[in-house]
């Protein structure tokens, strides 16, 4: 297989008549998924999505895909072709459209309908273009035709990808399940007409690569969820995506089969749920609905409530309700239902919220402890499927972590597929297609934009790691007036310990020391402050690390008089 190197320079300029393929997420992580493809000077982009911030990225919001690479070319973007409504394929799409508001997106009329609503919020009016499977547009030097992938959000879409240059077949997410609840399964029939026609490149999702066999059916959630209900004897609380109509609706089905109303608790949950629910894909019973706020005057047993929160995020209202600060508080024996799998990187975040809730009497289940979610992901026999079906001139596992795309590569190269036609890329590394034949080339530069309140890319990683220094070793400021003819010192030096165990007293002990650096420093002929300040963050520093054992941020303040 072709992995990327570090080494990888930039690539060259793009030869006419080549396809050149740039990830700019999605390749390496779960989330920020974004592809741009390149004819002619022509770009088309596929996807853009956002990552969600793990523990070492405290303070941060978002994570964006970087926009550097099509900054200044973003008047060659024909359109901007959204595979899913999930986030990480559609949060980052106000971020771009910022920068160039008239791109055309295209996507499903559910996904558009999401993208509409959070493009709402950003006021931003898009220009938009609603495609269905069977449909074929064309953008540019890009023939595009959409095709019906089943996952776990209604209107999923692949994109069969023409152009003078070959082929390209991006299934977004996708699973092989031939029992969906809405009936709309991957057209396999779809992908062996374009497997006829011939795939020069193949971009698939690895998220399931590793998991042997094929995905359970969606279907075998709902006797487990009414198995769960038929037990629980107060309130129940299902935490789930905010998108994932599909869990939603099983929901809802059990709910009414059990005699229960239910609320939907968290803005984005009411958001969605009533987007899918006026477009008609989400059939809600009759009376079942009631407002958050009314479900303290319903006896417990009547009620369930359908949560954000599923993945442990801090703000969401499960997470809320685990800490105590959220209007619906947790009671002995209410039952909360973690409806959706881990996604990496998150567990640590989703036990603690476990912890919390069964620490407030609840009973917790989740995919641990039951069949409550299946993946929206195709595991490796259905990805042999689709390797069989297409026999693609080249692949490119997309949408995984690094582990995820190389069994991917593996699956590949068991059905047939010579390893050097698998291409193993990460982010920023260009792929280029030209006769047939897929190459890496090189590679661009592709970092991580954080979303930091209001601001987009400003954060960068130093800061994040002197945020981690001061969340985990502490911070000290030493102060200290010297002569500035002199450098004696005129007052302190006086040291302030935030974050450490130990009183302040402890640094006494030190003081000396300081006041003998500094006026040996003076005597050499360091009358700057900013040396003196060096100075004195050097003595403190080696004093903190031998005697306390820790890393501190050291802040040194000199003032001459």
């Amino acid at each position: 297989m072709s992995h990327p190197h570090p080494e990888l320079g930039l690539p060259p300029a793009l030869e006419p008549g080549t396809l050149r393929v740039v990830p700019l997420g999605g390749l390496g992580e779960i989330g920020r998924n974004m592809a741009v493809l390149e004819l002619d000077g022509r770009l088309l982009i596929i996807d853009c999505g956002v990552l969600f911030p793990e523990d070492h990225q405290p303070g941060v919001d978002l994570i964006l895909p970087d926009f550097d690479y099509i900054a200044s070319r973003l008047d060659e973007v024909e359109a901007l072709v959204l595979t899913h409504g999930h986030e990480d394929h559609i949060g980052a799409v106000p971020y771009l459209l910022r920068l160039r508001p008239d791109i055309p997106v295209v996507g499903s009329q559910l996904t558009l309908a999401f993208v509409e609503a959070k493009l709402k919020e950003h006021r931003i009016t898009p220009l938009t273009l609603a495609v269905r499977e069977g449909q074929t547009e064309r953008f540019g030097p890009f023939e595009c035709e959409f095709t019906a992938v089943t996952h776990s959000i209604p209107d999923a879409l692949a994109v069969f990808v023409r152009t003078s240059a070959g082929t390209v077949l991006h299934t977004g997410d996708f699973k092989m399940d031939q029992l969906p609840l809405d009936g709309r399964i991957t057209d396999l029939r779809a992908f062996a007409r374009f497997g006829e026609e011939g795939v020069d490149l193949f971009m698939v999702d690895s998220t399931n690569a590793e998991v042997p066999g094929f995905v359970t059916p969606e279907r075998e959630i709902g006797p487990v969820l009414d198995s769960v209900f038929a037990g629980a004897e107060q309130r129940i609380i299902v935490a789930s995506f905010a998108s994932h109509v599909h869990r939603v609706q099983q929901v809802l089905d059990a709910a009414h089969a059990h005699r229960r109303k239910v609320a939907f608790v968290g803005r984005s949950m009411v958001r969605n749920m009533g987007i899918a629910a006026d477009l008609g894909y989400l059939t809600v019973p009759e009376g079942i609905l009631v407002d958050a706020r009314e479900v303290d005057a319903l006896p417990p047993h009547e009620v369930v409530l359908m949560s954000t929160g599923s993945q442990g995020e801090p703000m969401a209202a499960l997470a809320r309700m685990a800490n105590g600060d959220h209007p619906v508080k947790i009671g002995a024996d209410d039952t909360v239902v973690l409806a959706s799998s881990l996604i990496p990187g998150n567990e640590n975040a989703v036990y603690r919220v476990i912890n919390g809730l069964m620490r407030l009497g609840a009973v917790v289940v989740h995919q641990g402890s039951a069949r409550v979610h299946v993946s929206g992901h195709a595991a490796a026999g259905e990805l042999t499927y689709c390797y069989n079906i297409l026999r693609p001139r080249n692949v490119m596992p997309v949408h995984g972590e690094v582990r995820h795309l190389i069994a991917n590569g593996k699956v590949a190269q068991r059905t047939g597929i010579p390893a050097e036609r698998v291409l193993v890329a990460e982010d920023g590394v260009v792929v280029d297609l030209r006769d047939g034949v897929g190459t890496i080339v090189g590679a661009v530069p592709c970092g991580y934009v954080y979303v930091d309140g209001s601001s987009v890319g400003e954060l960068t990683d130093v800061e994040l790691k002197d945020r981690r220094i001061l969340g985990e070793e502490g911070f000290i400021s030493v102060f200290a007036v010297v002569d500035s003819a002199t450098g004696a010192v005129l007052a302190g030096p006086q040291v302030h310990a935030r974050g450490i165990a130990e009183e302040d007293a402890v640094f006494d002990a030190i003081l000396p020391d300081v006041v003998q650096a500094l006026e040996e420093a003076a005597a050499g002929g360091a009358f700057d402050t900013q040396q003196l300040q060096q100075v004195m963050r050097r003595v403190v520093g080696r004093f903190v690390s031998h005697k306390l054992r820790r890393r501190p941020m050291i802040i040194p303040v000199v003032v001459e008089a």
